[in-house]
């Protein structure tokens, strides 16, 4: 969510084989080039390092930089964490591409700030460093970003679940990411402007942590129906988080009378939206994200430019049950564009 066209010196690749318990990294085993992107001469290095290998987000976004770095002729390398919060492999993985003379970083923070002191680091010797997705705290810590602007993502389904409800009392649950993530902040206080409410309103009758996993969906959205069963509109952090909470309301015949939004679409999910299962998703496009990020180092290594400041990749409602005043697509559009 590694591979590597063109294996490092003997002593690179035993560095960056270090602390393998704690990170998937690229060019550790006979078995990694396998598929690899084309690296042309290789002079110029560029690293990635997702939060997991597994989540279909992070896997397209891989994809994304294998196929920049193809047409770029640059040597792509990749790492990921073991679970979706690992600052402390995604610490070794910057050490260990730093040590293999990358000229950049691309980084999703598992923790945005606990990761800043490895990244100070990198920057210290040269190396650009660009935030995909998830930004630092500060955002300073990086050079750029290249991210979905999630506060209007979480706007979107707000605003779409608020239009929904046509007048209707709200009893809310939000199934959000963890504490102190940026991503999972963002979101939830988008989601909430959007629907015109704010933290501690009457109307947020429980909020539950998932780590964006299906199965914890599940089992926050059995304890929210358990304290408050008269929930009637679900915000959910992602669509795994929302297929989770869909399970739970059908085991309890609710799933026709809830509204469940989320953010994400990728394929499962915007298919899910076709399905009736989710009412409406904010579609993020995590392989332009990576290829943006690919070529803002390409351009620094050729001519020093360093990308500065946040880029938005873009966010688009789908949906196919329109609102009046909330724009959106429908899942034809969604499906195109999805990913996963």
């Amino acid at each position: 969510m590694s591979r590597i066209s063109r294996l490092p010196s003997p002593l690179l690749r035993a560095a960056a084989c270090t602390g393998i318990a704690a990170l998937t990294l690229t060019a550790c085993g006979s078995g990694s080039e396998s598929g690899a992107a084309s690296t042309g001469s290789g002079s110029v290095k560029v690293g990635l390092i997702t939060k997991t290998d597994t989540n279909p987000f992070f896997v397209k976004m891989k994809e994304g930089a294998e196929k920049a770095a193809k047409e770029n002729g640059v040597e792509l390398s990749t790492a990921a964490g073991k679970f979706d919060g690992d600052n402390a492999g995604q610490v070794t993985a910057i050490e260990n591409m730093v040590a293999a003379g990358v000229k950049g970083i691309l980084i999703t923070p598992s923790d945005s700030k606990a990761i800043v002191p490895a990244l100070e680091k990198a920057k210290a010797k040269g190396v650009l460093v660009i935030a995909l997705d998830t930004p630092t705290e500060p955002e300073s810590a990086v050079d750029a970003l290249f991210a979905t602007d999630n506060v209007k993502a979480g706007e979107l389904i707000g605003a779409y679940a608020k239009a929904a409800m046509k007048g209707k009392s709200a009893k809310i649950a939000t199934l959000d990411l963890a504490p102190g993530v940026s991503v999972g902040v963002q979101r939830h206080d988008g989601f909430l402007k959007g629907f015109g409410v704010k933290e501690g309103d009457s109307s947020i009758v429980c909020s539950q942590d998932t780590g964006g996993d299906q199965a914890k969906g599940q089992t926050a959205m059995e304890n929210c129906l358990q304290k408050s069963p008269d929930i009637n509109v679900v915000y959910t952090i992602n669509e795994p988080a929302a297929l989770g909470a869909y399970t739970a309301l059908k085991a309890k015949g609710r799933e026709k009378d809830v509204l469940i939004v989320s953010v994400d679409g990728g394929c499962t999910g915007t298919q899910a939206v076709k399905d009736g299962k989710i009412a409406a998703t904010s579609q993020q496009y995590p392989l332009k994200m990576a290829a943006e990020g690919v070529k803002a180092v390409v351009t620094f290594a050729k001519d020093g430019k360093k990308a500065s400041g946040y880029t938005d990749t873009g966010v688009t409602l789908v949906t196919d049950k329109a609102q009046d005043g909330v724009t959106s697509k429908d899942t034809v559009y969604g499906l195109e564009n999805c990913w996963g």
